[in-house]
């Protein structure tokens, strides 16, 4: 649940009475403005907003790998840097590009203005490394608006409470730019990057993926948590809670992308409408809890309280009066995963903890599930008839995912694409 306090609310006709001006929110990603060339493509695409009679605010990554460079270079002076100098080292990268951008635009004659993410009035909870928005003043931005200006904003970046830098997390200049078009209820916003648009499944993998033309937000949503890169979960999340229109296009080719929107507009013929994947997946299972009503609860509070993320569960009763409990993570999760459970063995009281590492996790989504029953029968089955073995599975109304061995993980994406018929000429319209 968001809860989000928005101060200074822009008003779209202050420049002249009377006139009517659009508000347009573009988010570009690391590939769009990897190199001085991109720079100027990205101010050119800007251009072309405001040619069309748009207030536009730009909200930009990092260049290209530079995240990847500077957390290489702190790994190089320190095994285990503070999470609050790890956000003073990252932070800079986004300030590296909105300076660059905005000289970019005057030199095609737009007047632009360059803010970090605390300037431009975003603050976050007190947590560095995965803060999240709490609030957006948005004073700032109007002003330079109402003058006339283009604003670039530095993605992945807010300011706590007391006044500390601190980052969004993965998907941070996602999550940015939608609460940025969220606060100055703007009329749109788009997210640039290297793909034309969501697609049925990754084409790096599946060379007969085709470009849909609408999701709806919750079936977005749901591909994105289940390893769809194109968007961020929280920035998905964000737009269906403010219904704010998406559309994610690319950053170099002039075509429509895909439109997220509470309904999906077209295919509504087709079930599932994507294959989602993701590897480095990781089964932990807690043997020999007691089996008492508050072991669920006391266990995953306590993940909870060191913020980390479980997936699929599954409880199974002993012979011996006891109950194991597995559960997925992401790999990368595990030793921490392992350190809390151990350190608090006391409390819950198991017997020992197992893991098994390799897997990966593959889902179909689609809100034609909900009035079609046997999806899940029939997902199991071309599974099956292709001999990958399920390990765990968790379903919803709009989606069902399983969890397989790492080495089936893209034969089985390329089973239930098939199996669910996404290689159509539905996306080429």
């Amino acid at each position: 649940m968001l809860f989000l306090f928005f101060k200074g609310k822009l008003e779209l006709n202050q420049r002249k009475e009377g006139e009517k001006v659009g508000l347009i929110v573009q988010k570009f990603g690391g590939t769009s403005v990897g190199s001085a060339e991109k720079i100027k493509n990205v101010a050119t695409r800007v251009l072309e907003e405001k040619n069309n009679g748009n207030d536009v605010v730009v909200v930009v990554s990092a260049m290209g790998k530079t995240t990847d460079v500077l957390v290489s270079l702190a790994k190089e002076l320190s095994s285990n840097p503070s999470k609050r100098e790890m956000d003073m080292l990252l932070s800079t990268g986004e300030q590296v590009t909105i300076s660059l951008l905005a000289m970019a635009l005057a030199e095609q004659g737009v007047k632009a203005v360059s803010y970090t993410g605390w300037q431009a009035g975003i603050s976050t909870e007190s947590i560095h490394s995965n803060a999240r928005i709490t609030k957006i003043d948005t004073k700032v931005i109007a002003n330079q608006l109402a003058a006339g200006n283009v604003v670039v904003v530095a993605g992945f970046q807010g300011i706590s409470e007391a006044g500390e830098i601190t980052t969004l997390g993965r998907g941070g200049s996602d999550t940015t730019a939608v609460a940025l078009a969220a606060a100055l209820n703007a009329d749109k916003c788009d997210i640039y990057t290297d793909v034309t648009g969501v697609f049925t499944t990754d084409p790096r993998y599946v060379k007969e993926a085709r470009k849909l033309l609408s999701v709806s937000y919750d079936e977005m949503l749901e591909l994105a948590n289940l390893g769809a890169g194109v968007l961020h979960p929280r920035a998905v999340e964000f737009a269906k809670n403010y219904q704010i229109p998406l559309e994610v296009r690319s950053s170099m080719e002039r075509e429509s992308g895909t439109i997220i929107e509470e309904e999906a507009s077209m295919e509504q013929n087709l079930v599932v409408r994507g294959v989602a994947f993701e590897d480095e997946i990781t089964r932990v299972t807690v043997l020999g809890l007691p089996q008492s009503i508050t072991s669920l609860s006391t266990i995953f509070t306590t993940l909870a309280a060191n913020r980390i993320n479980v997936d699929i569960i599954i409880q199974s009763t002993t012979a011996e009066d006891t109950t194991n409990l597995s559960f997925s993570i992401k790999t990368e999760s595990l030793d921490e995963t392992l350190q809390v459970l151990e350190d608090n063995k006391e409390t819950l009281k198991f017997n020992r903890i197992e893991s098994e590492v390799g897997l990966a996790k593959v889902s179909i989504v689609g809100s034609g599930m909900i009035s079609n029953p046997g999806v899940a029968a029939e997902m199991f089955a071309s599974l099956a008839k292709n001999q990958i073995q399920v390990k765990m599975v968790s379903t919803s109304e709009i989606k069902v995912s399983t969890v397989v061995e790492k080495e089936h993980m893209l034969n089985a994406v390329q089973v239930l694409h098939e199996t669910f018929e996404l290689t159509g000429a539905f996306a080429n319209a």
